[in-house]
């Protein structure tokens, strides 16, 4: 399972105006583990995380092992968890986004860089080594992009940066057999640019329209630019609309409780896009309901990952009034979390074969939510 967490500490009443006692900490905290810990997955992302005093030892007691890190100044960080008896941890690496070169044509430090702000947020990921079989293993990585909605072209830059680093990760470790999961809170809807980079499908005019738009310089880049309108939090969170992508805040009160299943089914979206069939939603609350939150899968030339079922999502209708809600999701975000087969391919014969039944090569994945 993957589980993506957002941060522990009270969310502002005035985002979350319809959940009342589910944003006391005492409520939510005892939820979300409870979650956490029900669908008993081998392999767990979490995002945002904080107050690891609490979560760690309800981890541990649990069988699992974690790896935490936080960007800098970050109060809130990136938590990947297995459990101990499937998997060592071979390696782990943290990418600060902000200093990552893009280009090498440039004489220019921060050209090189080429960020259209500073962000503070990370990627970090492991190799985990299957107990029993250190030559059998997968590299897990997670991240939570940036959150602000006019920044497309940042959260692009940084998903790009995250998958060439994951690549890079298991190259230097000559480990280029075993498959990457990359799961996350990406901050970007199935038809957003960057989805569409990171899947493979065709820029549309309107994609590339809005990356140009967003491929702006901003002051914590260049000092000398003028301050437009009134500072923001740089916290996620810290205004109304931090979830919110492009044109999601005119379309907030659009949400419908039908029994629709895919984003595609929401937004008339072609099947021919693979966003189309995405979760309907990700997060659902009283002012924001959208996508934001995926697990992508990256192959090898020996073995390929195939889903073989998916956690159900909540019904719209159980969501109706905003999460987070008591006896519901202790969260603003909910679950994801799908069950894996590793299907190793055998190049002497040319089949595939499939190990689904070997507890080694079947396993679930999750990821849950953000508070």
């Amino acid at each position: 399972m993957f589980d993506s967490c957002v941060v522990w500490f009270t969310p502002g009443s005035n985002l979350f105006p319809t959940s009342s006692k589910a944003l006391k900490t005492s409520q939510r905290e005892p939820m979300i583990h409870a979650e956490i810990l029900s669908h008993s997955a081998d392999i767990m992302c979490m995002q945002a995380m904080d107050r690891l005093e609490k979560l760690s030892p309800v981890l541990e007691q649990a069988g699992y092992s974690s790896a935490y890190a936080t960007g800098p100044g970050k109060q809130h960080g990136c938590l990947i968890a297995y459990k101990q008896n499937k998997y060592n941890r071979v390696d782990e690496l943290i990418i600060e986004y902000d200093k990552q070169e893009v280009r090498e044509d440039s004489s220019h430090p921060a050209a090189r860089i080429g960020s259209s702000r500073v962000t503070k947020n990370i990627g970090f990921m492991v190799a985990l080594a299957e107990a029993g079989a250190d030559h059998q293993g997968v590299i897990i990585a997670t991240t939570h992009l940036f959150w602000h909605p006019a920044f497309t072209y940042e959260r692009a830059r940084q998903a790009g940066i995250l998958i060439r680093e994951v690549l890079n990760f298991r190259q230097s470790m000559k480990l280029d057999h075993w498959p990457c999961i990359i799961a996350g809170d990406f901050n970007f809807t199935p038809d957003d640019p960057a989805y569409s980079l990171l899947v493979g499908d065709p820029l549309t005019e309107a994609q590339s329209q809005r990356l140009h738009m967003s491929r702006v310089i901003h002051i914590t880049i260049d000092p000398t630019v003028p301050p437009t309108t009134k500072k923001a939090d740089d916290e996620e969170g810290g205004r109304f609309g931090a979830h919110m992508t492009e044109g999601q805040i005119g379309q907030r009160d659009n949400g419908t409780s039908g029994d629709l299943y895919t984003f595609g089914d929401r937004v008339s979206s072609s099947p021919t896009r693979l966003g189309a069939h995405e979760p309907m939603w990700t997060s659902y609350t009283h002012y924001w309901k959208t996508t934001l939150d995926y697990i992508f899968f990256v192959d090898t030339p020996k073995r390929s990952i195939n889903v073989a079922s998916y956690l159900n999502p909540h019904r719209t209708t159980d969501m109706e009034a905003g999460l987070p809600q008591i006896g519901i999701c202790g969260s603003d975000h909910v679950s994801l979390c799908s069950r894996t087969l590793f299907i190793i391919i055998d190049y002497n014969v040319g089949e595939g074969i499939s190990n689904g039944m070997d507890p080694s090569q079947h396993w679930q994945m999750g990821w849950c939510k953000k508070t």
